[in-house]
């Protein structure tokens, strides 16, 4: 009997987990690094449990992948890429100026004092942000998991539930990265901006997961190879069927962000409420 059910369930279970564990925890891995960015620029989490959670896993999905982020380091110091972080460091620049000038105009506000360090990690933070909600798509591997020999008991309680963990963790990420930067634009006295900030990256993102899905490009590209992306950007966004996509993925990621942020905020008022009490 044991025997049996080794070779019916345990064994091609494990066989589907572990093949699925090669991208997901590559993917897992990127979607938190903005997270954990989000904690340096913005604040860090008032929960030790989603702190120290996240950090964990963040070292538990680099581990694995610590040549390939090696490879694709070298990346950014061969070649012309020591020009495009120049060029990225011109652009950090002129964001400082427009904050110095906001702060000449509100003097008052006492904004935190940022640091060149700072902004480039905020650069960091939006170039990475994608890789969040791009976990979303990698459903697309699940048809095929449903295509192969597995049994309804593998897909059941193996599969399908490592999906829907994969997901949940990328998606809460940047749920939880977004609400980080909200709260410090909010302490900035930029309540106002928060809204159309979050429509601005959800926008962002949905260009970022069709340029990551459909062209196959990464994060990375855009300091290694900025003209060959901003030269495909532009001439997919003059096409029907791209916008199209880029316009389902944009409502997608801002329904579900409106469903994990109320969630999120409800689990963490109530938390705070309980620790009040016990207080």
């Amino acid at each position: 009997m044991t025997a049996q059910i080794i070779a019916y369930f345990l064994n091609p279970a494990w066989y589907a987990l572990v093949g699925n564990s090669r991208f997901m925890v590559w993917n897992l891995f990127l979607a938190l690094v903005p997270l954990a960015i989000a904690f340096w620029l913005f604040r860090k989490p008032r929960s030790p449990l989603v702190l120290w959670g996240t950090l964990l896993l963040l070292g538990a999905t680099f581990l694995p992948n610590i040549g390939r982020v090696l490879v694709y380091a070298t990346y950014l110091i061969q070649g012309k890429a020591a020009i495009y972080i120049i060029i990225a460091i011109a652009i950090t620049l002129g964001l400082i100026l427009l904050d110095l000038w906001q702060f000449r105009r509100e003097p008052n506000s006492k904004p935190r004092h940022r640091f060149i360090l700072w902004w480039l990690g905020l650069f960091a933070f939006i170039a990475f942000l994608p890789n969040a909600p791009y976990v979303l798509t990698d459903i697309i591997h699940l048809y095929e998991d449903v295509r192969r020999d597995y049994s309804v008991w593998v897909l059941t309680l193996a599969v399908v539930p490592q999906y829907l963990l994969f997901m949940f963790l990328g998606f809460q990420a940047y749920t939880l990265s977004l609400v980080y930067m909200g709260d410090y634009m909010k302490g900035q006295n930029w309540d106002k901006f928060v809204w159309g900030a979050e429509l601005i990256v959800h926008a962002l993102c949905a260009v970022g997961i069709y340029l990551g899905r459909f062209l196959r490009f990464n994060s990375w590209d855009i300091v290694t190879s900025p003209d060959v992306l901003f030269n495909r950007v532009i001439d997919d966004l003059v096409a029907r069927g791209p916008l199209l996509v880029m316009a389902v993925t944009f409502i997608t990621i801002a329904s579900l962000y409106w469903l994990a942020k109320w969630v999120t905020l409800a689990i963490a008022e109530r938390q705070q409420k309980n620790h009040i009490e016990c207080l």
